[in-house]
């Protein structure tokens, strides 16, 4: 492959470009608690929904400041997300339904969720959100220790739990539940496959959770034949994605299936199909097709296979599908 033919970044990845995590940094909490007073510091305020603020006047996150911070939400624990810019970026997640309703107003802002937002805002933003919302996700839900059941308390800037019995005193961790998500080939087509309360067309790539003790090219092979039947034999990674809705990371491979017959298995797919780039370029013209959303891992594979083996650009295919659609509806 050369440079036209590379994957482009997903949603949400590169973070580690902008962001320096400082994780060895997060256990000294008078550094912590300086860099959450200094004027440079910037506060991503999430709701109970893991909604965050945008601006009324622009696509961009409502950061508070330090001084706004203790004004609005000093009661509040601010847990380090790292430095981007040279300045500290911390998040705030506010549970009060009502409480977080009546700060849009002062905040000029309104709420937006990840999957709203996530392309509408700068990439470097979108990442942000998706860090603090999936780091919000695991505090709101790990509140009690799976040993012993006693109540846990937060600590390392909100990135561990510790369990207050002093008898266990176990240590927790943020939890990311890994998923294989796969374009499978054969001879010049890919399978896709659609779920029965999609909207009518849509198709997307493979995808499920990986299980204990099986590597990631066994739960792609695994998933394949278990939603539709095909075997599945050479593997190849192709990108991750962080996927925080709620605790997800997609990890995306390329398949090349071995026996193609489809034989749909259980109830999760309504139908599967193989689709030539061809096919896909007329589902799109005639609205019988539907990528998944360009959020998606799915859409990206999907986007990189069609450059890669035809040469055609997925986003001026949709554009120039809705295009043609909305001069026929006129």
């Amino acid at each position: 492959m050369d440079s036209k033919t590379l994957p482009r970044p997903n949603t949400f990845s590169g973070l580690s470009l902008i962001l320096d995590r400082v994780a060895e940094r997060r256990e000294n909490l008078a550094w912590v608690a300086e860099q959450a007073a200094s004027p440079s510091a910037r506060f991503i305020l999430l709701d109970g929904l893991g909604e965050a603020y945008l601006r009324n006047d622009s696509e961009a996150l409502r950061w508070l400041s330090a001084s706004e911070r203790e004004s609005l939400l000093g009661d509040v624990k601010a847990s380090l997300l790292g430095f981007a810019d040279g300045r500290p970026h911390f998040m705030l997640a506010l549970d009060d339904a009502d409480r977080a309703a009546a700060l849009e107003a002062p905040l000029h802002a309104h709420r937006a969720g990840l999957r709203d937002a996530g392309l509408r805002l700068p990439a470097d933003q979108a990442g942000l959100f998706a860090y603090a919302k999936g780091l919000a996700h695991w505090q709101r839900e790990t509140q009690f220790c799976a040993r012993c059941g006693a109540p846990l308390t937060l600590v390392a800037s909100g990135h561990r739990a510790q369990c207050s019995n002093a008898d266990c005193g176990r240590l927790h961790f943020p939890r990311t539940d890994a998923a294989i998500i796969v374009l499978v080939e054969h001879e010049g087509a890919c399978l896709l496959g659609r779920q029965a309360g999609w909207p009518k067309g849509r198709y997307s790539t493979l995808a499920g959770f990986v299980e204990p003790g099986e590597a990631l090219e066994d739960a792609v092979r695994r998933e394949v034949a278990e939603e539709s039947g095909v075997v599945v034999g050479d593997v190849f990674y192709h990108s991750s994605q962080p996927w925080p809705l709620p605790a997800s990371l997609m990890v995306g491979f390329v398949a090349k299936a071995i026996s193609p017959a489809i034989r749909l298995r259980d109830d999760e797919l309504e139908e599967a199909r193989w689709f030539t780039p061809a096919q896909i370029v007329d589902g799109l013209m005639d609205g019988s097709f539907l990528p998944s959303l360009p959020l998606s891992v799915s859409y990206h594979l999907l986007a990189h296979w069609l450059q890669w083996r035809a040469g055609l650009d997925l986003d001026a295919l949709v554009e120039q599908a809705r295009s043609r659609q909305a001069t026929a509806a006129r």
